[in-house]
C-alpha cells in the first residue's frame, strides 16, 4: 500500500492528522466500526472511539516518520498509559455505559522518512489498568 503524504512537509499536526486518518482506514479494513474521532475533554483527547464485537475501543494513534525518534508505540509512556485509561474511564462514565467490556488499543503508523506509508501495526489492549 503506497500512499504519498497529505500533509505539509514539517508539521506535526498534519503528520498526526496523516496518521489518525491511516489508522482509521486500517481499523476498519480489520472490523472495526468508528465511532468518533478526536474526542476532547477536560482530560485530553482520545483519538479514535471504535466498537470492535462487543468491545468499545478506545485507540491511541502514534505516527513516526522514519526512525530517528524511535518506533511509534515507543511513544506511549506510562504516563501516557495512564491518561488513556483517565480518559477512558470518563468516557466510559460521560456516556452511561461504564458496564460495557471495554479497551485501549495503540496503533502505531510508521512512515518512511520522506513521507511515504510504510506500515500500520496494530496493539489490541495494549493499555490495561
Amino acid at each position: 500500500m503506497e500512499r504519498s503524504n497529505s500533509w505539509p512537509k514539517g508539521t506535526r499536526q498534519g503528520l498526526g492528522q496523516t496518521g489518525e486518518r491511516l489508522a482509521a482506514e486500517r481499523l476498519v479494513q480489520c472490523g472495526y466500526r468508528i465511532l468518533e474521532r478526536n474526542v476532547r475533554s477536560r482530560y485530553g483527547e482520545i483519538d479514535i472511539v471504535a466498537e470492535e464485537g462487543d468491545d468499545l475501543v478506545f485507540v491511541e494513534v502514534k505516527t513516526r516518520r522514519g526512525v530517528a525518534y524511535g518506533l511509534p508505540e515507543e511513544a506511549v509512556t506510562v504516563r501516557k498509559q495512564q491518561k488513556l485509561i483517565e480518559l477512558a474511564l470518563y468516557y466510559l462514565d460521560a456516556h452511561a455505559c461504564s458496564e460495557r467490556s471495554w479497551r485501549i488499543d495503540v496503533v502505531a503508523v510508521q512512515l518512511s522518512s520522506s513521507g511515504k506509508f510504510e506500515e500500520i501495526r496494530i496493539y489490541q489492549h495494549a493499555v490495561s489498568e
